[in-house]
C-alpha cells in the first residue's frame, strides 16, 4: 500500500477522453499495473488509462492527478469515498453522481460538476467538491445531498433541479441558478442572476454558515473572510414553480 496513487498526464488527449474509471475509492485494491489497464474512451474509441497517464503508487484511497485535464471527462464519477486532488483544470462531469469522499480541484471544471447522467433523476448524493476556479453550466444539477464550492464564477443553471445539498459560489452565478430547485441551498457571495420564481423572505445571519465557512477555511485553506462569516444574507425562497422549499442566500454586508 502507498500513501497515494499519483496519475501524471503523459500523453495529452487530442479528443474528449472519458475516464470515469478515475475515482479514489476504486484504487484501494488495485496495483499500479491494474490501474493502468482500466478502460477509457478516447474520441469514441476504447483505450487504457495507461495510454495517457503514468501511474505511481498503488492500493490507496488518496489519489492525486496532475496535467492539463481539460479534455478529460468524468473524473470522480460515482466516487463513494477517499480523497482526490487535481493539480490543474478538468473537463465536464467532474464528480458526476458521486456519493462520498472529497474532490479538490486546483483549477476550473467543465459542465455538470456534481451533476447527473443524461436523463437521470439524481446527481450527487454525498461528498464534497471544491473547485478553485470557475465551473461550467449546471454545477450540482439534480443533487440530493453534498457540497459544491466554486471559488470563481459558476456557469448557467447552477443547482438546477437540486433536491438537497449546498452550492457555494464565491464569484458570479450566471442566469438560472436554482431553477427548479426543490430543496437545498445556493449561497452566493458575489452577484447572482436569480430566477423570477424566487421570493424575498428576509435578511438575517444564517447560523449554519459560520460553521461551514470555518470548516472550509480549516480543511481546504480557502480564504473565507470574517465579513462573509459574520455577515448578513438576503434569503430568497423557491423555486416557487416547484416545492418552494429551497433557498438562495446572497451575502449583502457585515
Amino acid at each position: 500500500m502507498s500513501d497515494a496513487v499519483v496519475l501524471t498526464l503523459a500523453t495529452a488527449p487530442t479528443r474528449p477522453l472519458v475516464a470515469d474509471c478515475i475515482a479514489a475509492d476504486r484504487f484501494t485494491s488495485l496495483g499500479a499495473r491494474d490501474i493502468g489497464q482500466l478502460p477509457v474512451t478516447h474520441g469514441g474509441r476504447r483505450a487504457r488509462l495507461g495510454d495517457f497517464f503514468t501511474v505511481t503508487g498503488e492500493r490507496s484511497a488518496t489519489l492525486r492527478i496532475a496535467g492539463d485535464l481539460t479534455k478529460v471527462e468524468g473524473i470522480g464519477a460515482g466516487m463513494a469515498g477517499g480523497d482526490l486532488v487535481v493539480d490543474g483544470s478538468v473537463g465536464r462531469d467532474l464528480g458526476r453522481a458521486m456519493a462520498g469522499g472529497r474532490i479538490d480541484v486546483h483549477g476550473s471544471a467543465g459542465e455538470n460538476a456534481g451533476g447527473a447522467l443524461p436523463g437521470a433523476a439524481r446527481g450527487m448524493t454525498g461528498g464534497e467538491i471544491v473547485i478553485r476556479g470557475g465551473a461550467g453550466a449546471q454545477a450540482g444539477a439534480a443533487a440530493r445531498r453534498g457540497l459544491i464550492v466554486v471559488t470563481g464564477d459558476a456557469g448557467p443553471q447552477a443547482g438546477r433541479g437540486m433536491i438537497a445539498g449546498t452550492v457555494l459560489v464565491f464569484g458570479r452565478a450566471a442566469a438560472g441558478a436554482g431553477r427548479f430547485l426543490k430543496r437545498g441551498s445556493i449561497v452566493a457571495l458575489g452577484a447572482i442572476d436569480r430566477p423570477a420564481t424566487f421570493r424575498y423572505a428576509c435578511t438575517y445571519r444564517p447560523p449554519h454558515l459560520p460553521l461551514l465557512f470555518r470548516y472550509l477555511r480549516t480543511r481546504y485553506g480557502l480564504a473565507m473572510g470574517d465579513p462573509q462569516i459574520t455577515g448578513r444574507y438576503e434569503r430568497y425562497s423557491g423555486d416557487l414553480a416547484e416545492l418552494g422549499k429551497g433557498e438562495i442566500l446572497q451575502w449583502v454586508a457585515e
